[in-house]
């Protein structure tokens, strides 16, 4: 029995009629005829009663009528949701952040606007350093990953260019910079930095580095930070200052004041990352809407 001779056997049944059945199926009425008669003989039943103004169902075409509704719906529905999923729009999606970029407004309004385009499909997220977010993303835990750009990364794996924004120097409020509307990086150079080490997978420590040497210093790097968000409650402590991304801000802690650094180029920068021969349509609907 094949789903070709239920369709049959519900357009004789909808019509009451072998000739009318047989016109709305494209096919004459003798195969059709067959196609039920081999239907009814395979079940040993009788699905319709012949009479002299077509065909009615029998007991046992009722209750074979009420069956295959339910059948031909079910094979209509996975259909569907087969299509959808090819399209993207159902599944789970894995997404892994930056700690930094849960402060971008650039990322939240991703996630939303995928959430919105996407209400059925199942977002998971996960924070954490870059270097632990790729490593998700190599090993397939993770399906793509916003995190700052890697130097080193696995050839399994594409950073797509996305967002930059502005660095800021978090200084203690009773510091003597904290006053100025803007302050000159080599004007930190006798200052302690807390910054977050390379070791935890963030490229942020060589671009200030980088810039504090064409600035003429290199930095005095003491109380490591673990997240750039602790680096702000280590400046509020008085251990030292630390350069961070604008979106940082948002991170209100008493006692640390933020100001622009002065012409010093240095910008956080954010890639989307995903695997090179992922051909997820979910992952590419994420990246379309990036």
């Amino acid at each position: 029995m094949e789903l070709r001779h239920l369709r049959y056997f519900l357009a004789v049944a909808q019509a009451a009629n072998f000739t009318k059945a047989a016109e709305s199926l494209g096919i004459g009425q003798p195969p059709l005829s067959q196609q039920i008669k081999a239907l009814e003989t395979e079940l040993g039943a009788d699905l319709f009663r012949r009479t002299a103004k077509g065909a009615e169902l029998t007991a046992a075409g009722k209750a074979f009528e009420v069956e295959v509704l339910r059948i031909l719906g079910g094979a209509e529905r996975a259909v569907r949701a087969a299509k959808r999923a090819a399209r993207g729009e159902t599944g789970q999606l894995r997404v892994g952040f930056t700690a930094t970029a849960a402060f971008n407004e650039n990322v939240s309004g991703l996630i939303r606007r995928f959430r919105e385009s996407y209400p059925d499909a199942e977002l998971t997220l996960q924070e954490g350093t870059s270097g632990i977010l790729l490593g998700g993303l190599e090993e397939d835990r993770l399906d793509v990953v916003i995190v700052r750009p890697q130097t080193r990364t696995s050839e399994s794996i594409k950073q797509h260019d996305w967002q930059d924004e502005p660095m800021l120097v978090a200084l203690p409020a009773a510091h003597y910079l904290a006053s100025r509307r803007q302050i000159a990086l080599a004007e930190l150079a006798k200052e302690s930095f807390i910054q977050v080490p390379r070791e935890a997978g963030s490229s942020l420590i060589d671009n200030i580095i980088e810039a504090c040497a064409a600035a003429g210093f290199m930095p005095i790097l003491t109380q490591p930070a673990p997240q750039i968000a602790s680096a702000v409650t280590l400046v509020a402590a008085g251990l030292g200052v630390s350069i961070v991304p604008k979106a940082i801000t948002q991170v209100r802690v008493a006692g640390v004041v933020y100001r622009p650094l002065m012409a010093s180029g240095l910008r956080a920068r954010l890639v989307i990352a995903s695997r090179l021969e992922d051909a997820s349509a979910m992952v590419q609907n994420f990246l379309m809407l990036a």
